[in-house]
């Protein structure tokens, strides 16, 4: 079921608030537990309901193995815990890379192994994330034992369960049974309806609008065509801008739909193409997983503590399988050394600045700021792009175009509009039929500015209600910020009804498109 589906929308989510709320005012809070965990349950089993066995038994096992772990004497716990992460990560192999293994086997040695087409469990990566985190912290004793419902719906909670954030026990398990305070309620209603349209807007109308000019370059470059310079560049650039809007619609409305019952979700987007740096970049960039990384393979790795090199190496470590992590494919591992890279050079600068104050000199200057911000969103462009390619083949194509190694050419249509004096021709551009018609070009190019613009100068939705503590951690996450507040007032009021009009419109206009982080 899609957070942009009807079904979801008038259907699902209305019926799943008022059951909850009937059974919290008339049988009390364990029973809306027990209502919220069956819709949640309801929510997974409508994609295939086969695959409530495999997140069921992903539950039983991890709530039966969390007591040994917590609970055993010293040298068994350990035990307990290594039987617990082998039990989760045997899951996310089988389940997500074990045809990406014997693919990669054959290409090695051919004819060796038979292909396996293993149908990718939804949100399996979230799930056993989040599990994983569990029995370590349970092993550290860091954990409260919670009954088997609770724990059911920490796991399962359907805002969060598809596409994260990967939620912390610690954060979740205490909203669970938490008691609403009078005139709480309807606060909460009009918060999480707020910034739920708001997402769904994002959704439908950007992302959705810019995968319409993605799309066509990156089949044309998978097809092995030549990409010119203009296409590959609206491309690339429309992609950067239908995932960034794409992920944002998809946490806000996972925001949204989660306060509808009165629970605050941790910050997982926070405007990333504001950053001036790829440190920056993944503060802001799927926060949840960032944290997991860090706190469940970075320091247990060394972190920062055994020197430079030592460091650089776990960076690199850490996002390669933040890379894996995202898809079974070669282009997705690329793309976690190309962050894990950028982050070794990050650092390696900030380094070097520390022993060369000079370097420093003028950093709180606009040109600077605005160097570093171009630097920044170049370099997570480029990685984009194999992201987003399904080879690297296809991705090399588009890095050639890009680059200008297969031409500039403007479509006449194109040219007669933005160069009738033929100067462009000076500086190598050519005229043909190569080129993207202005019915394309011009829509393209909108969208992949409008959506730039959007993403580096206008506030964000947590910023908005900031007055309302939008997600449990905004505090952590607010910058100062000079962005309009918003009050249930009329004034939000038509201009939150009026964008609910447009998003309803385009749900209702086409069959409704997955998030691209549902493939995840």
């Amino acid at each position: 079921m899609l957070f942009n589906s009807p079904v979801y929308l008038f259907l699902f989510l209305p019926a799943a608030v008022l059951g909850y709320y009937a059974a919290r005012r008339f049988a009390g809070l364990g029973a809306a537990v027990i209502v919220l965990l069956a819709a949640s349950l309801f929510f997974y089993g409508y994609w295939k309901p086969v695959y409530l066995l495999l997140l069921g038994g992903s539950i039983l096992v991890n709530f039966y193995l969390a007591r040994p772990v917590a609970q055993a004497e010293k040298p068994a716990r350990r035990w307990w815990l290594t039987a617990a992460i082998v039990f989760n990560l045997g899951l996310l192999g089988v389940f997500k890379y074990a045809g990406f293994f014997l693919d990669s086997v054959d290409m090695a040695a051919p004819g060796e192994f038979p292909s396996v087409e293993i149908v990718l469990p939804l949100a399996i990566s979230f799930f056993t994330f989040q599990q994983i985190a569990y029995q370590v912290d349970a092993y550290k004793g860091l954990v409260t034992p919670a009954s088997l419902p609770r724990y059911a719906l920490f796991v399962s909670f359907f805002p969060q369960l598809i596409a994260g954030p990967i939620v912390h026990h610690k954060e979740m398990m205490p909203q669970f049974g938490a008691q609403t305070r009078r005139g709480e309620t309807l606060t909460n209603f009009q918060v999480g309806l707020f910034i739920l349209i708001i997402g769904l807007a994002k959704k439908v109308i950007l992302a959705d609008g810019a995968a319409e000019y993605a799309s066509p370059a990156f089949a044309q470059a998978e097809r092995g065509a030549q990409v010119e310079f203009f296409r590959a560049w609206i491309g690339a650039l429309c992609y950067s801008g239908q995932i960034y809007f794409d992920f944002s619609g998809y946490s806000d409305m996972a925001v949204g739909a989660a306060r509808l019952f009165g629970i605050r979700l941790p910050t997982n987007f926070f405007s990333p193409y504001k950053a001036t740096s790829i440190a920056d970049f993944w503060r802001r960039w799927h926060i949840t997983l960032s944290r997991f990384l860090r706190d469940y393979l970075y320091i247990p790795l060394g972190g920062n503590r055994r020197g430079q090199v030592r460091r650089y190496a776990n960076l690199m470590t850490t996002m390669l399988l933040g890379g894996l992590w995202h898809g079974a494919g070669w282009t997705f591992v690329f793309w976690g050394f190309l962050h894990g890279f950028y982050l070794v050079l990050n650092h390696f600068w900030d380094w070097l600045r520390r022993k060369a104050p000079v370097l420093a000199a003028g950093e709180g200057h606009f040109a600077r700021k605005f160097a570093a911000w171009t630097v920044t969103m170049l370099a997570v462009i480029v990685a984009w792009v194999f992201f987003r390619a399904e080879s690297f083949g296809g991705a090399m194509t588009m890095l050639q175009g890009m680059t200008g190694q297969n031409g500039a050419v403007l479509h006449p249509s194109v040219a007669r509009m933005f160069d009738p004096s033929g100067l462009l021709s000076g500086l190598g551009v050519r005229v043909g039929g190569r080129g993207l018609p202005a019915a394309e070009f011009i829509p393209g190019l909108v969208y992949a500015v409008a959506m730039l613009l959007i993403a580096a100068l206008a506030p964000n939705i947590y910023q908005i209600t900031r007055a309302n503590q939008p997600t449990i951690d905004y505090p952590q996450h607010a910058r100062d910020t000079r962005a309009p507040l918003w009050r249930p007032t009329i004034v939000w009021g038509v201009f939150a009804g009026a964008v609910a009009m447009l998003a309803v419109a385009k749900v209702f206009s086409a069959a409704p498109s997955e998030f691209l982080y549902f493939q995840f």
